[in-house]
């Protein structure tokens, strides 16, 4: 039975926009699956599901997976927005950002995990990237210049 109804709820988030407990349980009702709101939220545990923004600017259930790949495109847009130019010496990588948005972007570059970059200074206009070695400056400069565009 859990089994089923958590597959259900599975296929529920990713079919329709479910922001609420009460929404889930009614969906599933639908289902002819009946489940109490304390069940729904151990489901919810178990199954990772988290409250994240849909393309519509309202709150949805989302599995932590999905979230992170949505986080990523957001991500990918704010350093597009904020970096101006990057220039490097040997493992260090500097990039120039709009006033105020060095932070933020840096906190977009950490997000993304390269392994090739070890981590990121951020002042107000300008981020450090420490890369891990000399060799992954061209390969990660011109990831950047792509993010750019």
């Amino acid at each position: 039975m859990k089994l089923t109804r958590q597959t259900m709820i599975l296929d529920i988030i990713n079919k329709n926009d479910i922001a609420t407990q009460e929404e889930l349980a009614e969906e599933l009702k639908k289902r002819n699956i009946v489940a109490t709101q304390a069940t729904i939220s151990r489901d919810i545990k178990e199954l990772r599901l988290i409250k994240t923004q849909g393309a519509n600017g309202m709150y949805r259930y989302a599995l932590m997976e999905r979230a992170e790949d949505s986080m990523e495109e957001r991500w990918m847009r704010l350093f597009s927005e904020s970096v101006l130019n990057i220039t490097a010496a040997n493992n260090l990588i500097v990039l120039h950002t709009v006033n105020g948005t060095a932070s933020a972007a840096a906190g977009a570059i950490d997000k993304l995990r390269w392994d090739e970059i070890i981590g990121t200074i951020a002042g107000d206009d300008t981020i450090l990237v420490i890369a891990r070695s000399n060799e992954d400056v061209p390969s990660v400069m011109a990831r950047f210049r792509q993010m750019m565009r």
